[in-house]
């Protein structure tokens, strides 16, 4: 991985904000120490990243459609530092519409994300799913991720984990105090997605120091609006044996189960970064 440097808000010491991100402009942000991805400190973590990203989506192009899947495609390091958020409308539609965002460093784009929104019906005669509910945030154990993991996201959290977790397979819960933006109240489906990529290094097969297991995508379907707060992650972890991975979660919020997310994993023996 390409050594990314430093330059999160509070890398040096300074006082940082209560945030993942400070706002600079309409379209320009910059990172703070909370934001700090796992692998190296120069680098933002996907997981507010993300969530950032579609912040300004659900900001600058409001919509009565509902948010059905996000996918977020990982270009390269996601850089520390300022960086410019630019949205479009793909494909405009009275009932459906896909959107897109991407996150930039200077000319050099780090992640995309496309957005499908579809329009809101009565559906409430027929809801139903087939995903286990996760067990109540009261009754799970609380657990510090930094046990494991390193960088200001990881230790921004706070999280609870079952007894039965075990390499490769765990139930979760995350929230955060932060917002993504400082003095900003995050939009209500970028407040639940700023977490899901937390997914990858929850249930971990392999030791992060001997075995790197990056994700180079993130796509998220939704059933409904999430509700902010805890999130449930149901994760499960495979890698094959050529190299590549992934990681699968039915995600929760205090209601029940929400929807799925996958990660595409590139995994490498000897290669470790925490």
């Amino acid at each position: 991985m390409p050594e990314a440097p430093n330059e999160h808000l509070g890398h040096d010491g300074a006082a940082y904000p209560d945030s993942y991100y400070v706002r600079l402009s309409e379209d320009r942000l910059v990172s703070t120490l909370h934001s700090q991805g796992a692998w190296q400190p120069g680098e933002q973590h996907l997981a507010p990243a993300s969530g950032m990203v579609l912040a300004e989506i659900e900001r600058r192009l409001p919509s009565d459609k509902l948010i059905s899947r996000v996918t977020f495609d990982v270009l390269g390091v996601i850089h520390s530092g300022e960086f410019t958020i630019d949205v479009d409308v793909v494909r405009p539609g009275r009932t459906i519409e896909l959107v897109e965002a991407h996150m930039r460093h200077g000319e050099r784009t780090s992640v995309t994300a496309r957005v499908w929104r579809l329009q809101a019906s009565d559906t409430e005669a027929v809801a139903g799913d087939e995903w286990s509910a996760m067990p109540p945030v009261s009754e799970v154990p609380e657990i510090p991720f930094t046990n494991r993991w390193g960088g200001g996201y990881i230790a921004s959290l706070e999280g609870r984990q079952g007894a039965d977790a075990h390499p490769g397979c765990a139930r979760s819960w995350v929230r955060s105090p932060y917002p993504l933006v400082d003095g900003e109240i995050d939009p209500p489906t970028a407040a639940f997605v700023k977490f899901v990529d937390t997914a990858n290094g929850l249930a971990v097969r392999e030791d992060p120091k001997t075995t790197f297991f990056p994700n180079v995508d993130l796509s998220i379907h939704l059933t409904r609006v999430p509700e902010a707060g805890w999130v449930g992650f149901d994760t499960k972890v495979a890698f094959g044996p050529t190299g590549l991975g992934q990681t699968t979660s039915v995600l929760s919020d205090v209601d029940g189960p929400i929807g799925t997310a996958v990660q595409s994993l590139t995994v490498r023996r000897g290669q470790g970064a925490v």
